[in-house]
């Protein structure tokens, strides 16, 4: 347990943070690959849980969470930056996030007792929280991102 306790954890998001920052500040103006990269970038959080032992399917309930939770908060940003510009975004940000969070809790506890149903072991650590939704969260407005400058066209 101790490979998936705290500092695991805290290694894990750091080394993480820095990979995706890095990735990111260089594409962050291609509008078109932005959303696909980033998708991408959220299969890098798989790693530690591997490393760990853990299963992808252990941790379906944080990623479930982390997807739709960001997902449908880079929505709210981007319907706020077109009313607003920044502070739009900041505004359409901040709160869809907490209305996305009730939703996503609410697919998260039904993920969770579906995985304890089919005999999963989905109980949480630092180490598969912290992994799940921060690749969940990636993959979500990964998706929202391609959708809306690939596929809609929409600009900013």
């Amino acid at each position: 347990m101790k490979k998936e306790g705290f500092i695991s954890a805290l290694i894990s998001v750091t080394i993480i943070t820095i990979v995706i920052v890095s990735v990111i500040s260089f594409i962050l103006y291609n509008n078109r690959l932005i959303g696909p990269i980033i998708i991408i970038l959220g299969f890098i959080p798989w790693i530690p849980l591997k490393l760990s032992g853990r299963t992808i399917k252990s941790t379906g309930a944080d990623i479930i969470f982390g997807a739709i939770d960001t997902g449908f908060l880079g929505m709210a940003a981007l319907i706020g930056a077109n009313f607003a510009g920044v502070l739009g975004a900041i505004v359409g940000g901040a709160v869809g996030d907490s209305i996305t969070d009730g939703y996503a809790g609410l697919f998260e506890g039904k993920m969770a007792e579906y995985l304890r149903k089919h005999g999963i072991d989905e109980a949480r650590t630092p180490l598969s929280a912290s992994m799940g939704k921060m690749s969940g969260c990636l993959i979500g407005v990964g998706i929202i991102l391609t959708i809306a400058w690939s596929l809609l066209n929409i600009g900013i």
